[in-house]
């Protein structure tokens, strides 16, 4: 009886004018290689975080969607929110 588990992402999807990178990562637990066990675990990238603890496939769709305007973009958004909330 051998008991294996798999991580790996089955889907990564690019959102908003921002282009954010939605990440889902799923677990699969398999028992003589019959799956009996699946979990799944999302997080969401935003232009310009460090992603170079994310799989390759993951970093060069960053790499691909994320222009200068993109960045720029997304930091302006974030810069206006905040002067509201902190003004």
């Amino acid at each position: 009886m051998a008991i294996t588990k798999e991580v790996v992402y089955d889907k990564v999807e690019i959102v908003s004018e921002f282009k954010h990178i939605q990440c889902r990562e799923a677990t699969v637990i398999k028992e003589d290689g019959v799956e009996i066990s699946r979990s799944f675990h999302r997080h969401v990238l935003s232009a310009g975080e460090d992603v170079s603890g994310e799989p390759q496939e993951v970093q060069d769709i960053c790499n691909l969607v994320w222009t200068d305007e993109v960045k720029q973009a997304w930091a302006d958004k974030k810069a206006e929110a905040d002067a509201r909330t902190f003004p």
